[in-house]
Formats: structure tokens, C-alpha cells, sequence
């Protein structure tokens, strides 16, 4: 077993295994972007998300399947993410997040401060979800299924056992660089407890809620990797904060295996426990913090939770066949609200933008494969109550609800489309710069009012582009380039983006530039940036000689895979201006001989603290730090700071060394415990233990324990539009504050100046520090919703950075204009379908677009001709906003044309629309047997017939490659004798259909027309294999009155009633080498006169089936009976009379027009004629008309004369074969 996150050394297996710690559900639940809302640090998944959210976490990494990008954001902090988890503010529930998936555990694990997490992904969006109850840690690592919803939580950590009352043993000075004995260190008390008997589980899953309550619930699994699912389980209960627990199996069933817990969010008493379902699908219910259970059996096996964030008994539940479910009983009882929905993409309503609390936005899949959004209500979701805020199908996993924001990515041809809806209002393209020409986008952040994105264009690999849009999400400006990305365990990518926590606009950023990464930090959410100043002396106080821009300090911005163990770096809003982070010092970003950074300015300064990377907590509400030395070799030990790290003291926490699975960190509101979570060695229990650090405090604070800190950028006081002053407690005190202290004393705004204003969209800072417009953009361009009379504000190029409070200034300079709407002609029209195709199905109601860059939309007439002889006119370009709807009622390629028109000009444009329907039919239509070296024409009917909108791919003979043709026929010689198989396939909308034939190639042959006894119509389903039998039975019966070589023999059964047939006699293979043609023709002949002379004396029969023998005839009106004795066959008797008047009547108007018959089959080769020509099957005479043969005729011919063939079967010799040609038996 392999040690996670570098807690134990290679004998040490099973501290490999993560502990997931709960502690404490979200105060809001709320469904996350694909992003961490730069609370973390962004993380960009590889991981592909699985089906099931809740998911047990112990899946292999061979799940990983897929690579995407995914942010997350940590839904319900308000800033900060501390790795040790705060009951009263940590996550209760796992919230798995994708915008192409990975899953919520690992976002749970945000340092305080706003880490930016990303994850996988398919789609531009991802949210977040409720997945079990909290992180989980196995023997592999932190799993990506299953995870904390850290969005809630300010700290965040494990609890490991540990040891009795560990005392402080001397303290650190940084100036010393080494501990001095202190005789007043205040001691740490604490206890020890192992959970017995479960040393073979690898997985746990803790549970504090905090919020005063002394109860935890640990859930401790055996997770069988070879079979996939949890094979034992136990259940542990504290109500002591952790001094004892009690098992508590034998209250939930003692047999009963469970594989995942929830908390309700809004009410932690009440708590769900799963059963695993390889043994029984059931849901445990307690609304008493675990002390009782109510076990109800469920129908589905839940993959994950989302809990509703202000109603505590409502739930949604998805299920492994991708249906979700809703509870308004805490799960009690399940109602089925859709099927086919997409995994995570499913989100309870939010207060004070959706009508019904109850409303469900989710992202469902249609029967024909594509996706919707759809909304409706949880009980009442049928077919009629459901709504579609977007008209049109969007891209799977592409779905996010989050704050005022809802997008979707809707699929295209070519580029990306991403459409947002601000206050549920309709949705609007997004607009990125116009080359941006993004290859992925993922929302990091929408909650400061504006809309976070990272953006991977065209020429990026491992890079992303940061953007900020205006307040409504729809106008992005570029806020950093290339932006870097780190590979972690299990393959997630992480951004490099922190977002600082309890100071607006505070961002730090890692950048690639000319092949160095460099660290950069910003306090006006991206206008500006700037480079870390190193600290002025290391650690031994010696001068450190680092010069800007050529030196600086550089930063790891990554989170800890472990929820529990801190991150490279950690912030917290508690805590304003504090930064702990793990770094080096010099030219670019380094991973090797890192040490450990703190700043108490919010990043102006910084000093070392520790010449080794630590993991590092804040305790008693950012009042002080805690640090523990990275776990790879088992430790007792901790450091505590009260002077924000200038001074660490050094205490004990176990008599016993002790691998550090994780911390959990401030339980309660009202009291200072944290707990440790490990083992002592590979062999032993879980171990966990608890300290009480109220000791290491001489008194609560007072008033004369604070002091104000003043918010600053390099001595400049306004930061984001304000004078900001905070109270902090004074280093060194070491008083306890027991809740949030820190507070804004004061915040006065600023006068604005050009540093509070960022480029507008369209527009480039240029290297004066001036706003121009970018090559493509036109500023002149206004809105074509301006109308004579009306006013637009025209932009000056630039906008004031949101949230930013500064006044007055140069506030008016630089804010647009109102300007009165000019008039102007039409121009920059342009025609697109909804869904941005230009194909349809036949039937199908067509949505065309028309856009117009400029021009009064008022008064300009908009004219839609849909090139089917139909068109519109509207009289404003207002009336089609909503589109234009047209159904074509043939399939064909048509002329859209859309022309707008004012008093001063027009502009038109121009769409192709192809209309298809799928084929349904097609049949080969070619001769049985050609002549060598002469072209033959070939034909594919198709049902229903289309115009200029089907493709035909011909495999001729032996040819590999196809020959297209946009026409049913085709015209081809063969050069050699042998057997050809003839190939086409029909591609016409999404459905390709395929025929084959087999022509004999020969230099002559010989042929006769058969039919049959009128009974064997009665069995005849008129299907080729059928035809294909009855002609093998056929020709064994012509073998039995002939000695005619079989393979030389080729009988062809006709499609349709009456049933006939052709048979044909073939010369041998090698005539060329063997006979002369002349004696072969002879041979022929005699062959066939013997033939004929067996048919007309009836000599030629076969059995059908027991009682059914069937006679056949060589067709001439004197040899085929007309009349059968028996009654039944009256009537067909009659039919054969009528179709050979027909067929004779047909034939004399071939041979007095001469008509063109597309299909007729060339038998023999004739000389010194321009044209194709067709002669006969040889028989009783030669005085055959010849037929020129030139191109086909049109379909409704074709079917009109395949009509016309079917009845003209009793014709001798002399009649030229118009009929289907049929399949044929080979030789």
C-alpha cells in the first residue's frame, strides 16, 4: 500500500489510506460552475466523471478515462478554504462537481482563501454536487468520486488519532533558528481513541457538525478493489467530541453493509446513511444525530445527493440507469422526476431568481439521442408540466446553474457556441474576443457579481487564458494570459489561480512567459499585475540579494489532493492579509528546495518561517497558525504561532510518533479542539486524537488586544475604490478570541483614477497604458436595437472594474457616453438556423435567425424567402427575435434569401438549406450476365425518392476506393470474364443503406424465360432469400434432364408475382484457350435445345413442400398451360392471358418508338454501332428488334415501367426483358 500525499514511508501501507472527515455541512448548499469560485485553487481534472456522484471513492484510477478541464467552485465560503475543516463551517455532504467530471471530494479540499479548482471537461460547464457525505481518503489516495463540499467550509482537515496529552517541549525563533526551553509553555491536553477491529479497513469517512454539537459519526469500510464494492462496514458514534465512541452496528442491523452518509445541510441532526447496494439498496434515516435509524427499502441505487438549500427534508437522488428522483420527506419516500439525465447536471431552484422553490433545472436526453435543458417542478414533472428555456438541443454536461448565471454550450458545426441567461432572463451568446477561438471553457467564479472564465484557445497546450466579464456575463475581457497548469496525482490538472480570501479583488497567479513560470499577484481583480518581492534576509537573518524583475519570490498554488492536509497554500477570511504558502526565491517557479512563506500584509512583504514545506492551519478563527512538517515519516510534534509567524512554539501532541492522515480543526463555535486522524503503524487501529488547545491561551482577548491594520498595495491605500481598515488582534498576544474577530473598521471610497478602470470589450491596453480598439473590432458599430429618436451609451474603451466603490475622479471621463441613435442603412445582415446546421429533416419545423450588426431595427423590413416558393415579411427586425419557423414539405437543397431594407439602403444574404428525409429503400437494378468490354448501365431506385439530396457510393468489381455520384445511375465495362460483384450505398440525413449484386461477365451466353404452375405463387413472400432458394431448387432440377456443366448453368428468379424466372447457359471459363467460339455457341445451342425440349414436355419439376410439387415451363404461349384443371388457378391462369396482351402491346411500342429502357440487360456483343445496343435471349429466332440503350430515365419512369414488367412474364424469346432485375443464384 502506498503512502497518499507522502504521509508514511514505504513500510508503512496503510496510512496510504485517506480519511474522508465531514465537518460540517454547508450552510447553503449551492451547485457549483465547473470551477471553484477562485476560493481555491483552480483545479483542472483529468479524471472523467463517473455516472454516480456518490460513487465509492475506491475506484481505480483505471476509471480515469478522459481528459478534460473542469473548475469548481467552493459553493457557501465566504472566502476562505482552510485544508482542516471547520465543523461549523465544513462541508456535510460530498459534492461532486464536472463540467466534464471529476468529482466533489477533490474540490472539498480548498485551502482557505479562494483556490481556484478545475476539473476534467466536456462541456464548458460544471456544477456541484451533494456526492456521500464527506471526503474520503483510500489506500490509492484521495478518490475523485466522492468528496467534501468544501464550499461551505472556512477550515477544513482530518481527524487523526493521536496520543494522550502531549506537552510543549521548547519554542522556535525564527532570528535563533533554533527552540528554546520555556517553562510556561501552556500544555495540550488530549485523548486517544482506536477504533477496534477495523485495522482491515481502508476507508473511513468522519463526521463533526459542529455548530455546538459534541457529536461525530465515523464510517469505517473494507473497500474490495478486485470485485468493486464495500464488503464490510461499521458505524461509530461519538456524543463526547471524540473521547469515546460507541459501535453502532447492531442499531442500523448487523449485517446490513453501508457505503455512504449524508447531513442535511440545513439541519444537522437529520442524516442518511446508504446501504451498499451489492447486498440491499436502502437508505438509513436519523433525525437525531445518529443516536436511532429508520431503515426504508429503496427501488433504485443512489449514485449521489443534492439536498435543497433552504428546505431541509427536500432531495434530489440520481440513480445508476441516469434517472433522478425527489424526496420532500428526507427521503422517506422517492418520486421519479426524469429519466435520461446527464450525471451533475441537475440543480435545485435559487431563492429570489426562479418562482417555485421547488423548481428543478436539469439536463436531459432526448429519445433521438440529443439534449435539453428542461425545468419543472420536483413532485410534478410530467410531460406537459415541463418547460425548455432554451429552445434548441445544447451540448451534453454543458449545464450550469449557479448565483444569477445560467449556461449552456450549444453544439455547432465548427466553433464553440456558449450562451448565458443573467437573472433567467433570455440567453445571449457569449462574446470573447473575436479570435479567442476557444478550444475549452470552464466558469471559475460568478459570485462578485461578475463572471470568472479560463479559456484554452487555439494555440494553447497547457495554458489558459483568464477573462472577466461585465455584471451580466456576456462581454469577457482578457485578465491574464497563459496562465499555468500542474498535473496531479491521478492525473487532474490544477490552475494556478488562488483568489485571496477576505480581500476583494486579491488574486495570485502563476504565468508562463518565454518558458519560465512566474508568480504574479493582483488587488483590482486583474487590471494590474505585478511580481512578489522577495524576502529582504532568509532564515538565519543573512541578506537576501533578489532585485526585481530579474528575482522574485515564486508560489505553489496547488491544493492538497487530501482535503485535510493543507494545500501549498492557504488564506482565510477570518485572517484578513495573513498568507501561508510554500515557495522558493529566484528567477522562475521551482519544486525543488522550497521553503515556507508567510505575509502579513496581504503579499506586500513576505519572510520565511520554515526552511521545509508544512502543512499549516489556523486556529481560533485565524488568531493563530499551526503547523505540522509534512507527513513522510511519522511525527508528534506541532508548531503554534501567535505573532502570524514571526515566533512558533513546539508542542507534543502524542507520546507516540504518529502517520498523519489528517487534521480536523475547530469542531465547534464555542470551543478550541482539533483532531488527529492516523495510525501508528501499518498493522494498527485507526487512531484518533483528540487535543483541546484551550491550554496553550492565558485569557480571552479584550479590547486592548486588537489592533487596526490598514489595507494597502505598495504604500497605495486605495485597494478596489476604497480605504480599507481592519481590526486584527496584535501579534503575540496570547489571548483567545473564541469567534470571528476581524472585522472592516472602516472603508472610505476613493477618488477614481485610471487604474480603477479596465480596457471595455473591444478594445487592447496598449503599451502608453491607453485603451485603443483591437484590429477587429469597430467602435463606430451601434447597436441595431438603437432607434431613431432613441439614446445608446457609446463606450469611451474602457469600463470600471465591478465591485470597485472609488468616486468621482476621472470617473466621467471614463464612463460611456449617451449619445443620441443615428440613422443609418442595413448592414452586416446575416442568416443562420437556431441550432446552427445547415441541414433538416424533412417535416421538421426550421428555426432561421436573422441578425443585423447595424441599422435601425425599428424601421427596417426584414423579407425571408425559405426557396420553396414561400416567403415572409415583417416590418421591424424586432418581430424575429424569437425566429423565424418554417416546415418544408419536400426534401431538396434550397435558396434561403433574407433581405433587410430601410430608407437608406438594404443588405441581403444568402443560406443553403439542405432538407433531407432518411432512405428507406434501395434496390440495385443491373443486368445478370453482360457482355465483356461493353458498358452496361447500372441503377439504384430509391424509396422515397429524393432530389439532389442523396449520395451514392458505387464499389465497382474489385475497386477499393468507391466512385461517388450524386445521380441513381452509373454507367461501367468490364474488361475480364469472371463473376463481378456490383456494390452501392445510399447516404441521404443520418441513414445509409446498402445493396450488392453479382454479374457473369462473359463473351456470349445463351438465355431462356421460365415460368411456373400458378401454386407456387401461393407460397412466393416475394423476399430474396426466398428467390435465391427456389432458384437453386430450380437449377437442380434442370441438372437432372441435362447434362449441361452445373457452374455453367445461372438461373434468375424475378421479384413479384406471378413468379418467373431466367435461365442462362454460359460458355465455359476457358473458351478462349479451349474451343473455338463457333463450336461453343454449338454446344450452347444443343444444351438449350434439349432444355427447351424437357420444359415443353413438363419434364421439369420439383417439390416446394410435402404435397406442393411445382412445374416449370419454358414461357412461349404455346408450351405454358393457360388454363389449370384445378379451379383454384383460374384466376392466375387469367393474369398470365392478360399480361402477355399487355407485354405484346408494350413490345410493339418499344420497337416502334424505340424507346430507351434503362435497365434492359446486354446478352451478346454486337459491332459497328455507335450506341449501346440490347439483343434478346437467344432463342427460337433472330429476328429480334434491337433496342438502343442509352441513359436512364427518371425514377417515376423506372417505377412506372418496373410496374409494367411484372406483367409481361409470358413472352417467348423474341420479347426484349424490361423487367426488375432480380437477385441471381451464382454459379
Amino acid at each position: 500500500m502506498e503512502t497518499c500525499a507522502g504521509l508514511c514511508p514505504g513500510l508503512h501501507l496503510s496510512l496510504g489510506i485517506w480519511v474522508i472527515i465531514a465537518a460540517q455541512t454547508l450552510q447553503n448548499a449551492r451547485a457549483e460552475i465547473t470551477c471553484a469560485s477562485c476560493q481555491t485553487p483552480v483545479q483542472l481534472h483529468l479524471e472523467e466523471l463517473k455516472p454516480g456522484i456518490g460513487a465509492d471513492p475506491t475506484e481505480e484510477p483505471s476509471s480515469l478515462k478522459s481528459i478534460r478541464v473542469e473548475f469548481r467552485e467552493l459553493a457557501g465560503m465566504d472566502g476562505d478554504h482552510e485544508p482542516g475543516v471547520s465543523a461549523e463551517d465544513a462541508p456535510q455532504f460530498l459534492q461532486d462537481v464536472s463540467l466534464d467530471g471529476v468529482s466533489a471530494q477533490e474540490d472539498s479540499a480548498a485551502p482557505s482563501g479562494k483556490s481556484v479548482r478545475g476539473a476534467e471537461a466536456a462541456a464548458p460547464l460544471r456544477a456541484k454536487r451533494s456526492g456521500p457525505e464527506f471526503a474520503e481518503l483510500s489506500e490509492r489516495g484521495l478518490t475523485g468520486r466522492s468528496g467534501v463540499d468544501v464550499g461551505a467550509s472556512e477550515e477544513r482537515g482530518f481527524m487523526v488519532d493521536g496520543h494522550r496529552q502531549g506537552r510543549s517541549e521548547f519554542r522556535w525563533n525564527r532570528d535563533e533558528g533554533r527552540g528554546n526551553n520555556r517553562q510556561d509553555e501552556p500544555k495540550l491536553t488530549g485523548s486517544t481513541f482506536a477504533l477496534t477491529g477495523d485495522s482491515a479497513h481502508n476507508h473511513a469517512v468522519v463526521y463533526w457538525s459542529g455548530q455546538n454539537s459534541s457529536v461525530i459519526l465515523i464510517l469505517t469500510k473494507l473497500y474490495d478493489f478486485h470485485i468493486g464494492s464495500v464488503t464490510e462496514s461499521t458505524l461509530w458514534r461519538s456524543t463526547d467530541y471524540g473521547s469515546t465512541y460507541e459501535r453502532m452496528n447492531d442499531k442500523v442491523g448487523s449485517k446490513t453493509v453501508l457505503s455512504y452518509l449524508y447531513v442535511c445541510p440545513t439541519n444537522k441532526r437529520k442524516i442518511m446513511v446508504l446501504t451498499d447496494p451489492e447486498f440491499e439498496s436502502s437508505v438509513l434515516i436519523s433525525t437525531d444525530e445518529g443516536a436511532s435509524f429508520q431503515k426504508y427499502r429503496l427501488t433504485f441505487y443512489v449514485l449521489s445527493l443534492l439536498f435543497h438549500p433552504t428546505e431541509e427534508d427536500w432531495a434530489l437522488a440520481y440513480s445508476h440507469d441516469q434517472k433522478l428522483y425527489s424526496s420532500v420527506d428526507f427521503g422517506r419516500k422517492w418520486q421519479l422526476i426524469h429519466e435520461h439525465v446527464t450525471p451533475n447536471r441537475f440543480y435545485w431552484s435559487v431563492a429570489g431568481l426562479d418562482k417555485e422553490p421547488d423548481l428543478v433545472h436539469m439536463e436531459a436526453h432526448t429519445p433521438d439521442g440529443n439534449v435539453q435543458y428542461v425545468t419543472c417542478r420536483a413532485q410534478t414533472c410530467t410531460e406537459a408540466n415541463r418547460n425548455y428555456p432554451f429552445s434548441g438541443y445544447i451540448d451534453i454536461s454543458s449545464l450550469v446553474v449557479q448565483d444569477d448565471y445560467i449556461f449552456i454550450q450549444v453544439p455547432t458545426s465548427g466553433r464553440a457556441s456558449y450562451y448565458v441567461s443573467y437573472k433567467r432572463d433570455s440567453f445571449i451568446q457569449i462574446k470573447l474576443p473575436k479570435y479567442s477561438l476557444p478550444k475549452d471553457l470552464h466558469i471559475v467564479s460568478t459570485d462578485e457579481k461578475q463572471v470568472f472564465a479560463a479559456v484554452q484557445e487555439w494555440n494553447q497546450n497547457d495554458t489558459y487564458n483568464l477573462y472577466l466579464s461585465d455584471t451580466r456575463g456576456i462581454y469577457f475581457i482578457l485578465a491574464m494570459e497563459n496562465v499555468k497548469t500542474t498535473r496531479g496525482i491521478g492525473g487532474n490538472q490544477m490552475l494556478d489561480l488562488y483568489e485571496v480570501a477576505g480581500i476583494k479583488g486579491m488574486l495570485i497567479a502563476n504565468k508562463r512567459q518565454d518558458n519560465q513560470v512566474k508568480t504574479y499577484i493582483t488587488y483590482n481583480k486583474g487590471r494590474d499585475w505585478r511580481l512578489l518581492q522577495a524576502p529582504s534576509a532568509d532564515l538565519d537573518g543573512n541578506d537576501i540579494h533578489c532585485v526585481l524583475p530579474f528575482c522574485s519570490l515564486h508560489l505553489q498554488l496547488q491544493m492538497s489532493e487530501n482535503p485535510y492536509l493543507s494545500g501549498t497554500i492557504s488564506t482565510k477570511s477570518s485572517a484578513p492579509g495573513i498568507i501561508v504558502a510554500t515557495g522558493n526565491i529566484g528567477a522562475e517557479l521551482l519544486y525543488n528546495n522550497v521553503g515556507m512563506f508567510v505575509s502579513s500584509d496581504a503579499g506586500n512583504s513576505w519572510r520565511q518561517v520554515f526552511e521545509e514545506e508544512h502543512n499549516v492551519w489556523f486556529l481560533d478563527k485565524g488568531g493563530a497558525l499551526m503547523a505540522v512538517k509534512q507527513p513522510s515519516v511519522p511525527t508528534r510534534h506541532l508548531w503554534i504561532s501567535f505573532d502570524e509567524g514571526r515566533q512558533w512554539t513546539q508542542h507534543s501532541f502524542s507520546s507516540v510518533p504518529l502517520f498523519v492522515d489528517g487534521v480536523l480543526v475547530e469542531a465547534g463555535a464555542e470551543n478550541q479542539i482539533m483532531t488527529f486522524f492516523g495510525h501508528f503503524s501499518h498493522r494498527s487501529e485507526w487512531q484518533l486524537i483528540k487535543i483541546d488547545y484551550k491550554s496553550i491561551f492565558s485569557r480571552k482577548c479584550t479590547e486592548e488586544d486588537y489592533q487596526t491594520w490598514h489595507l494597502h498595495n505598495q504604500g497605495e491605500p486605495c485597494v478596489m475604490g476604497q480605504k480599507q481598515i481592519y481590526m486584527k488582534r496584535r501579534p503575540g498576544n496570547y489571548c483567545m478570541l473564541g469567534r470571528d474577530y476581524s472585522r472592516i473598521l472602516s472603508a472610505e471610497s476613493c477618488i477614481c483614477r485610471a487604474h480603477d478602470f479596465e480596457c471595455d470589450y473591444g478594445y487592447e491596453r496598449r503599451s502608453d497604458g491607453n485603451c485603443r480598439p483591437a484590429f477587429w473590432f469597430n467602435p463606430s458599430t451601434v447597436s441595431r436595437s438603437c432607434s431613431q429618436g432613441q439614446n445608446y451609451l457609446n463606450s469611451t474603451g474602457y469600463r470600471k472594474v465591478v465591485l470597485n466603490n472609488c468616486t468621482k475622479g476621472v470617473k466621467e471621463m471614463y464612463t460611456a457616453r449617451k449619445q443620441q441613435c443615428p440613422n443609418r442603412p442595413p448592414k452586416g445582415l446575416l442568416l443562420t438556423t437556431k441550432d446552427g446546421k445547415l441541414t433538416a429533416n424533412l417535416g421538421s419545423n426550421v428555426t432561421f435567425l436573422v441578425h443585423l450588426d447595424e441599422g435601425d431595427s425599428l424601421r427596417t423590413n426584414i423579407q425571408l424567402d425559405f426557396g420553396d416558393g414561400t416567403a415572409v415579411s415583417y416590418s421591424n427586425l424586432s418581430w424575429t427575435e424569437e425566429g423565424i419557423k418554417h416546415v418544408y414539405k419536400s426534401a431538396g437543397i434550397f435558396r434561403v434569401t433574407a433581405l433587410a431594407e430601410n430608407l437608406l439602403g438594404y443588405d441581403a444574404t444568402t443560406l443553403f438549406l439542405h432538407v433531407t428525409c432518411p432512405v428507406e429503400h434501395v434496390q440495385l437494378l443491373a443486368p445478370f450476365v453482360v457482355i465483356r468490354n461493353k458498358e452496361v448501365n447500372i441503377t439504384a431506385v430509391v424509396l422515397p425518392s429524393h432530389s439532389r439530396t442523396v449520395t451514392y457510393f458505387w464499389w465497382l468489381g474489385n475497386n477499393t476506393e468507391p466512385v461517388i455520384t450524386l445521380d441513381g445511375s452509373i454507367s461501367h465495362t468490364f474488361l475480364s470474364e469472371g463473376m463481378h460483384t456490383i456494390t452501392v450505398q445510399v447516404s441521404a440525413a443520418n441513414s445509409i443503406l446498402q445493396d450488392t449484386k453479382t454479374i457473369a461477365v462473359k463473351e456470349f451466353f445463351k438465355s431462356l424465360l421460365l415460368s411456373f404452375s400458378p401454386n407456387l405463387d401461393e407460397f412466393n413472400p416475394d423476399i430474396p432469400e426466398w428467390r435465391q432458394d427456389v432458384g437453386r431448387v430450380i437449377k437442380k432440377a434442370l441438372l437432372q434432364v441435362s447434362d449441361f456443366p452445373e457452374e455453367q448453368l445461372l438461373v434468375a428468379v424475378f421479384p413479384g408475382v406471378p413468379t418467373a424466372a431466367e435461365l442462362f447457359l454460359l460458355p465455359h471459363k476457358n473458351q478462349s484457350e479451349g474451343k473455338k467460339k463457333s463450336e461453343e455457341e454449338e454446344e450452347l445451342e444443343r444444351a438449350s435445345d434439349v432444355i427447351v425440349s424437357a420444359l415443353n414436355q413438363n419434364l421439369v419439376e420439383f417439390e416446394l413442400k410435402p404435397g406442393v410439387r411445382v412445374i416449370v415451363y419454358n414461357t412461349q404461349l404455346t408450351l405454358a398451360p393457360l388454363v389449370d384443371s384445378s379451379p383454384r388457378h383460374s384466376s392466375s391462369a387469367m393474369l398470365m392471358l392478360l399480361s402477355v396482351v399487355f407485354l405484346g402491346l408494350a413490345v410493339f411500342l418499344i420497337y416502334k418508338f424505340k424507346r430507351k429502357i434503362p435497365w434492359i440487360n446486354i446478352y451478346a456483343e454486337v459491332s459497328q454501332e455507335k450506341e449501346q445496343e440490347m439483343i434478346g435471349s437467344v432463342g427460337q429466332g433472330d429476328s429480334t428488334p434491337k433496342i438502343t440503350l442509352s441513359e436512364f430515365s427518371t425514377s417515376k419512369e423506372l417505377m412506372d415501367k418496373e410496374l409494367d414488367a411484372r406483367v409481361k412474364r409470358g413472352v417467348g424469346n423474341a420479347c426484349e426483358s424490361t423487367r426488375e432485375i432480380p437477385n441471381c443464384t451464382s454459379v
